[in-house]
């Protein structure tokens, strides 16, 4: 059994004990993520979508809050005497998918 969810503007196809880094959603290590929308499920037989998403709930746990490696930004401007470095480190979440529609 498979699912298809949106996690912060983006979608991952899960199964259960899947293990997805996702953008910050602003909750702390440890909790449990409410705010999943389904958008389809394949139990084996059958195939559902959503218009645009399914009562279908499905259950995941915050592992880890974090930030991803550094990425450096240099922008430069030729004969002009321009030149600005700075760099950027995303927040993310690790998250598990517990369980899908229990």
């Amino acid at each position: 059994m498979y699912a298809v969810i949106e996690i912060g503007k983006k979608q991952f196809k899960v199964e259960q004990g899947s293990i997805l880094y996702v953008e910050s959603l602003g909750i702390s290590e440890g909790d449990n993520v409410d705010s999943i929308k389904t958008l389809a499920v394949n139990d084996g037989r059958s195939i559902t979508f959503g218009k645009p998403y399914l009562d279908i709930k499905i259950h995941a746990k915050v592992l880890k809050v974090g930030k991803s490696k550094k990425i450096v930004v240099f922008k430069y401007k030729p004969k002009s005497n321009y030149k600005r470095k700075f760099g950027h480190r995303q927040v993310y979440n690790k998250v598990e998918i517990t369980s899908i529609g229990q």
